[in-house]
């Protein structure tokens, strides 16, 4: 196969060029010889020569799609799941786990130079997962109607599974097909076999998936939980209505095939027009209702709906950075901002006079509340406050001392401007900023920056190894001119 050698190019043509650097959407990086960018599709590694076909010529850079892959970068590998490329979770599957801390590291440092002006901002090594399989607590499965064809099923006149139904994974970017898939090579063995117990199920009942457009259907989603500390699963099926003496042959049918795990069965209950996986009610089956989990010397309950970090190993790494780089004193009273259930709060209340999670979410301060009542923690306390509003914080905290550190875990979007604008107001010595989304992250850390912090440090943990997600732990210390 030839390819372009002028420097005139048009749609359809093929250029050769080196992958240099991956980017988001299964976008990559790369130059043609001439020095022309070239923003190029596929599941790629750097270091692969690649021969591509051009979708679009724009002034300064070429959109291309894979042709074809002429020399193999060293750090590729052969992926483990026969759905890699048509499942979106796993995106760097096929890079070795090496490869995968080095991109997500400079991600990180890209982020903050780029995005937040920072000159050689201080990332540290990426903290490497100690288990890269199997590490996710939780997984969140679809039922739908509309099962993803592949490729080669779309010539086949007869088909081994049913197209009217799957129990898997939306393919990236469609709401209503789902990918029918047997195993996740994140998930637990248990979340498997749970998996495959709840498809025997629902096949064997002729059980109607949750269809999307038509709002028909039963089944929608099978969330299943894992306690790695205790080793209890729960099992959460959400449906569209409750039918209690189906249910309790569903968890005769789990509990049979699941011998010898200690289990809880939930079924959560919506009729809402969309497909999240939680409900409006909550019948508890059999079990307790939730599971305890151990991080830290601490126990945790999570409920059907509770938010908590999805690798409890990893857990326990990234809040040792956040205590490692917080500072903190005996005498300290600390913030901790988008606190959730309260697992940094109280992991953190040891090492200090006052710890006050903040949190706009009623369930998650109720679940907090429990959590430091079950570990006798008495001084952490938790409050419903939006973040936004600079004058409700005073009144709620009027009784409290002002904080020393603050720390704050927002999610993907990074803060609102005015949760901003109240943190900065509070004047900590100390901000250790939480981030799941590096861009969120050099965007307010430079707007925290330009009043009178600077950045000490950046610590990478990787939470999630094969997809493109990493988190970090950002210090900013406040200068002495502020």
């Amino acid at each position: 196969m030839s390819y372009m050698a002028e420097e005139t190019f048009r749609k359809g043509d093929i250029i050769a060029l080196t992958v240099t650097d991956l980017a988001e959407k299964d976008q990559c990086f790369g130059r043609l010889d001439n020095g022309m960018a070239v923003m190029v599709g596929g599941m790629l590694a750097v270091g692969d020569r690649i021969l591509a076909r051009i979708k679009k010529v724009r002034p300064r850079y070429i959109e291309a799609i894979t042709v074809e892959i002429l020399e193999p970068s060293l750090d590729r590998t052969v992926p483990l799941c026969s759905w890699f490329g048509v499942c979106g979770g796993c995106k760097l599957m096929h890079i070795r786990y090496e490869g995968q801390l080095l991109y997500k590291h400079k991600k990180v440092k890209d982020a903050l130079e780029h995005i937040g002006d920072f000159i050689a901002p201080p990332v540290t090594p990426v903290l490497a997962a100690m288990a890269p399989f199997h590490y996710r607590n939780k997984i969140e499965f679809s039922f739908s109607s509309m099962r993803y064809l592949l490729p080669e099923e779309l010539s086949l006149e007869q088909l081994s599974r049913p197209k009217e139904f799957a129990l898997g994974f939306h393919t990236p970017g469609n709401f209503e097909k789902v990918i029918d898939i047997d195993y996740c090579y994140l998930a637990k063995e248990a979340m498997n076999r749970v998996l495959a117990l709840t498809r025997e199920f629902a096949i064997a009942n002729a059980l109607a998936p949750y269809a999307v457009k038509a709002h028909t259907g039963f089944l929608r989603n099978l969330v299943v939980r894992f306690s790695e500390n205790r080793e209890e699963i729960m099992v959460n099926l959400v449906t569209s209505w409750h039918d209690e003496a189906l249910m309790q042959r569903y968890n005769i049918h789990i509990e049979s095939g699941m011998a010898g795990h200690k289990m809880t069965v939930v079924n959560n209950v919506t009729d809402r027009h969309n497909t999240v996986a939680t409900g409006d009610s909550e019948f508890i089956i059999s079990g307790e209702g939730y599971l305890t989990e151990r991080l830290g010397g601490l126990d945790f309950r999570i409920s059907a709906n509770s938010f908590f970090q999805t690798n409890s190993s990893q857990a326990e790494i990234l809040y040792h950075s956040i205590f490692k780089v917080a500072g903190l004193r005996p005498a300290d009273t600390i913030y901790d901002l988008y606190c959730g259930t309260g697992t940094i709060t109280l992991y953190l209340a040891s090492y200090c006079r006052q710890v006050i999670g903040l949190e706009v979410v009623d369930s998650s301060i109720n679940d907090a509340r429990k959590n430091a009542e079950l570990n006798g923690i008495g001084n952490a306390a938790f409050f419903k406050v939006d973040l936004k509003d600079f004058h409700a914080m005073l009144n709620t905290l009027e009784n409290y001392d002002a904080p020393r550190v603050i720390i704050t875990d927002p999610p993907r979007a990074g803060m609102h401007a005015k949760a901003l604008s109240t943190m900065l107001r509070l004047r900590p010595e100390r901000i250790v900023y939480v981030s799941c989304n590096p861009a969120s992250l050099a965007r307010d850390g430079k707007e925290i920056t330009q009043h009178g912090y600077q950045l000490l440090s950046v610590q990478p943990v990787d939470m999630f190894p094969h997809t493109s997600h990493i988190e970090s732990v950002a210090c900013f210390e406040r200068t002495a001119l502020c």
